[in-house]
């Protein structure tokens, strides 16, 4: 295969793809496809050849398996048939359909990407697609909807005749789906009814980067509905991230459901009907694994804890101190599990009895928090008396390792802040995996002590900074904190993003280490309102850097002049399939190629 050379001019056409792939090639020949094109689902031998973009395959005379889905069948992505585990089955018959509502009612007249003038592709005389044939080339995991980080090979090739025949091949179901993720990407809606794409021959060799990609969001400062966790991990899943971290629990409400801590959400969720229940998150879990995105729940402990006092107040120190809350928390309400405590233990010990099997057939990870403690709260600790860090290191050891433990013993691997490693000094297990949030020489840090890593620095990948201070000041204070900037402003716009390179200020040697990382969306100004837009399509651009690097195969920055059509395009998909994505450029921009370049040279 042989790599596309962009064009600037109306380049989003002929390399639309999001993200963009290792290797595309294209033509320009227009093939329609129909509503009843057949899907067949081929068993093969062979390897897609990651390393050089090559295809090894034999023994392809094995008898195909037709897959007609019921395009009417329940689209919700939620579990219908009682039984937890999913199979590479489930997730490519699932994908088939996507592919098919995607293609024919989600999408999209492209002339904003166009002059004028413009013409579209006439339907006479029209080539049909006459077949899209997946082939799965080896055995996949037992675990390929919750695989560890690398376990499952992602790779794909797509190959679209001239003749309109289509075939995907993967190693595992996970990289048909993204193959077939990608296949959508190349089709437009007709004005006039129809689907076609202008693209053919397309040969395109695909894999990531990186082997965690994600987006964290927030749904405990603001509750966002099941329907909008669920659209946002369409988008997430669109995008080619294949990890959703829900930060479920804070300080401020505790929405979920204990079915043996009954209190917590009856207490300390907002309101009564602003609950996840059993039921509920079964289904989100379902909803994202099914999709190949790998649902991380985090329970942050032992600080952003001070809810659980509302049902359990023994457990808790500090409690909402007013008016300095700001001595002993991040946030208000103050307040954190308190360190010492047996009634703490067995608290936990039946949480995560309750909770983490619930996980298990979704996920292999659980994220036990660990950042922002406040040392100054175990002053007021019942249990410690003391802010002194030669006091509560050896405490915080034996917590977290409890918790760990009990972890492990349910059959998950742990995530953890970088806090925990860098400031409190912890002995982590090797196994545990380290999210790093506040800058690059953290990442080195961690990386350097032998453990995985996750980035996402904050003056980059923080999708809710800008929006100034949501606190309020009193007139004694505002002078100091005029002009009202939050602490990681100013807002991070797309090309900010698109910018930031996950392995910046890590050594070659350890650069296996970062699996990847997220984009978080904290949700103090966010809620249902405007979670879409403050999101997408921002998120979008890490996940490009995420699939496919911050380097192009030249090693230089990625160009935003090529992004930014393609981004747009990717933003109309979005819409098109219910997002509620901003624009990153007006109409006049797209349709008029290189005019809104500022010093391009001709």
């Amino acid at each position: 295969m042989k790599s596309l050379h962009f064009l600037p001019l109306f380049a989003s056409l002929g390399a639309a793809i999001w993200p963009i792939p290792v290797e595309y090639s294209h033509g320009e020949t227009v093939l329609w496809i129909s509503e009843d094109v057949p899907f067949y689902w081929t068993a093969g031998a062979g390897n897609v050849n990651v390393g050089s973009g090559s295809l090894i395959y034999q023994n392809a005379n094995i008898p195909n398996v037709l897959h007609r889905p019921r395009w009417n069948d329940d689209a919700s992505g939620e579990n219908k048939t009682g039984t937890e585990a999913l199979s590479g089955d489930d997730l490519v018959n699932y994908a088939i359909a996507q592919t098919h509502r995607t293609i024919f009612k989600k999408s999209f007249v492209p002339w904003k990407f166009h002059p004028r003038d413009w013409d579209q592709p006439h339907p006479e005389e029209a080539i049909y697609i006459s077949q899209v044939n997946l082939e799965l080339l080896q055995d996949e995991p037992e675990d390929v909807a919750k695989p560890l980080a690398g376990v499952v090979d992602e790779s794909y090739t797509l190959s679209l005749t001239e003749d309109g025949k289509t075939t995907i091949r993967a190693n595992s179901s996970v990289g048909i789906v993204r193959g077939l993720t990608t296949f959508t990407q190349l089709f437009f809606k007709h004005s006039l009814g129809g689907a076609y794409t202008t693209l053919a021959p397309v040969e395109v060799f695909d894999a990531p980067k990186f082997p965690h990609r994600g987006l964290n969001l927030d749904v405990s400062r603001n509750f966002f509905s099941k329907n909008d966790i669920k659209r946002t991990i369409d988008a997430v899943a669109y995008n080619k991230m294949n990890r959703f971290h829900l930060h479920i629990t804070d300080s401020q409400s505790w929405p979920l459901e204990i079915p043996a801590l009954p209190g917590l959400s009856e207490k300390g969720a907002y309101r009564p009907d602003l609950v996840y229940s059993v039921q509920d998150f079964k289904d989100i879990q379902y909803h994202a694994a099914v999709q190949g995105v790998e649902l991380i729940t985090e329970i942050d402990m032992p600080g952003h804890t001070s809810v659980i006092a509302l049902s359990y107040p023994d457990l808790i120190a500090a409690f909402n101190i007013q008016p300095n809350w700001d001595m002993y928390a991040a946030e208000p309400p103050s307040g954190t599990l308190k360190l010492n405590s047996s009634a703490v233990n067995d608290f936990l010990g039946t949480l995560f009895d309750d909770l983490l099997p619930r996980i298990s057939p979704y996920s292999s990870y659980f994220h036990t928090g660990g950042d922002e403690v406040n040392k100054n709260a175990y002053e007021l600790d019942d249990t410690v008396k003391s802010n002194d860090p030669a006091v509560l290191q050896p405490l915080m050891q034996k917590f977290v390792d409890r918790n760990h433990d009990q972890v492990r013993s349910l059959g998950l691997t742990p995530i953890v802040w970088e806090e925990m490693l860098l400031d409190w000094n912890l002995t982590l297990g090797e196994d545990v995996i380290v999210q790093s949030w506040q800058s690059d020489e953290a990442v080195a840090q961690i990386v350097a002590k032998g453990h995985k890593a996750l980035v996402g620095n904050y003056q980059y990948w923080y999708l809710d900074c800008g929006k100034g201070q949501w606190l309020d000041f009193a007139p004694s204070a505002a002078a100091n904190a005029w002009p009202y900037n939050d602490y990681c402003a100013p807002f991070h716009n797309w090309r900010l993003i698109y910018s930031y390179d996950p392995l910046t200020g890590v050594p070659e040697e350890h650069q296996h280490l970062v699996l990847g990382g997220e984009a978080h969306m904290w949700a103090e100004q966010t809620d249902p309102v405007n979670l879409d837009r403050m999101v997408w399509p921002r998120a979008a651009a890490a996940a490009e850097i995420l699939w496919s690097g911050a380097k192009d195969a030249q090693g230089r920055n990625r160009s935003q002049i090529e992004a930014s059509p393609r981004l747009s395009e990717m933003r109309e998909r979005l819409v098109a399939k219910g997002i509620g994505a901003e624009p990153i450029q007006m109409p006049y921009c797209t349709m008029n190629g290189t005019q809104c370049q500022l010093g391009y040279a001709s």
